[in-house]
Parts: C-alpha cells; structure tokens; sequence
C-alpha cells in the first residue's frame, strides 16, 4: 500500500509491489513530495545526510531501487533497464501523491529522472539532474571512450572484484574523497554495501551504456510549467561533459553544485542548500 501524504507525516517506512519486483522506500519531513534517485549502488539510506538538511523543507521520498537492500526482485525479471526503473518511480510516485513532484536524480538517478520525466510529464514539478551519464549525447570520440571506460569496469569487476572496479569508477567520475565537509564520515564497507554495489556492476551498469535519453521529448516539455535543471558537479569529469552537453542541448544554464560527482554525499550541507536554492526558483 502507498502512503498518502500530510502535512504532519514525519517518518515512515513503506513497501509497494511493482512490476516483478517489490520496492522499500522511506518517506520523511513535511512540505512538497521531493523523490530523491540516487546515484550507483545507493538506496534509501545513501543520502541520509543531505535528506537531513531537506526535511524541513520538503516531504523527502527514498528508496532502494529493485535489486538492491530490502528491495526485492522476482527470478523471473532480467537486468533491469533504465526504462524499468523509471517505471518503478512513476509507480511509487502514483502511490504517494496525486500532486507534480520535485525530483533529484544523480548520476544513473539523473538518466531515471530524465526517463521518468519523458514518460510521465505530468507526474513532474521540477526535475534536477545532477551529472546524467548520457553517453550517447558525447561527441563520437568522447562517447566510444565512456562506454569502453564503463565495460571495462564491468570486466575489472568480474576478474579482480568490486574493490578494483570501483576504483575505476571513482576515476572515471573524478570523485575525491578528501573534499568533503568536515563533519562528514565515510561509512564504512559492510555485506550489504557489497551485495548493492554488486548488483550495481553487474546488472545497472549495463543499463546506463544502452541507454538513449530523448532529447526531443524533454526539450519539448520546456514549453510547459514544468522544469528541467541540468546540474554539474563543478569538476571535469566525463558525467560532467555529458551534462554540459545536455545542457546545451536544452538550450539551459548548466548549474554547478558542491563536491563534485558525489557531492551530496560528500558536501551534504553544501549540496542540499544549493537545491534548496535551485528548487525555490519560480516558486515565488
């Protein structure tokens, strides 16, 4: 059963089944719906400390997307594609509000949200996505180049482990660890971490390089009320070249935020006050 939101709901846990899979998801705070899609192998709790600098704004959703921690997915079901896990989005949105949401998608988050975006307009506010890795939007050189970068993390991961191959990853998004707020601790490496990150290498990950964002249908959605704000990480990074040129694709200002790739991990406070900022724009 979804969760119909008040304006007094503080934190609740729920699950809704979904197509061949069955998906936990958390909402918490008060004020507009906002769905937070995280990036790589995060789930509901990923982004704890940036939700924490959001739920006196906003009604914060989280989830695990199918596969991943309490998320679970039928034997019957393939890898899931992008298009599947926007699919789930527009169903956990349908069973929360009847109302256009806010969402903030990063990284493999920003492909959903561009996706869900595409299919179900009406279902969307504002969207921000934060360093989509849109590959297909590269010039034909920088594009071979990210998909041979990806496959040949998928094929680290199979011959050496997740360690190695998420050490390309890092690479290939230009995270650095060391420029983080200081309050912020990085958590440390547990089973379900590696059984996310995992299904991430092994199964998402193929998702991400098939995947073709419809420019033409998003472009098009910005003659509506509804928003499109194409965010940057603010460090050159191939996500990062793949949302400057979605960016000038949609004909928008690129808007850069803290931390790089994972700053919402990384710059929480940093972060969340900028999308506070970004979001509040046309709202008064």
């Amino acid at each position: 059963m979804g969760t119909k939101l008040t304006d007094s709901i503080t934190t609740e846990n729920g699950i809704l089944r979904v197509s061949e899979a069955t998906l936990f998801y958390r909402v918490r705070g008060t004020g507009p719906l906002l769905l937070i899609l995280a990036g790589g192998h995060g789930d509901a709790d990923t982004t704890n400390a940036f939700c924490e600098q959001l739920i006196d704004h906003y009604t914060v959703v989280t989830y695990d997307r199918r596969g991943l921690s309490r998320s679970t997915i039928d034997a019957s079901a393939g890898s899931p594609s992008i298009a599947t896990h926007s699919d789930d989005a527009h169903r956990l949105l349908t069973a929360l509000t009847t109302e256009p949401a806010l969402v903030f998608g990063s990284s493999i988050g920003a492909l959903i949200g561009l996706d869900l975006v595409a299919r179900h307009p009406r279902q969307i506010r504002v969207l921000v996505a934060h360093e989509p890795p849109a590959w297909d939007l590269l010039p034909e050189a920088e594009r071979d180049g990210a998909v041979h970068a990806l496959e040949d993390i998928v094929n680290a991961f199979r011959r050496e482990g997740a360690n190695v191959a998420f050490q390309k990853f890092l690479s290939l998004a230009a995270v650095d660890y060391a420029d983080r707020e200081p309050e912020v601790a990085l958590a440390r490496p547990n089973p379900q971490v590696a059984s996310n990150m995992n299904f991430f290498f092994l199964h998402d990950v193929l998702g991400v390089n098939d995947y073709r964002v419809d420019v033409a249908s998003i472009d098009a959605l910005q003659l509506t009320p509804m928003r499109i704000v194409v965010a940057g990480g603010g460090r050159e990074s191939v996500p990062h070249r793949c949302a400057e040129e979605l960016s000038a694709k949609l004909c928008t200002t690129l808007v850069e935020f803290p931390g790089g790739h994972t700053g919402w991990l990384l710059r929480p406070k940093g972060f969340a006050a900028k999308l506070f900022e970004v979001l509040m724009v046309g709202d008064h």
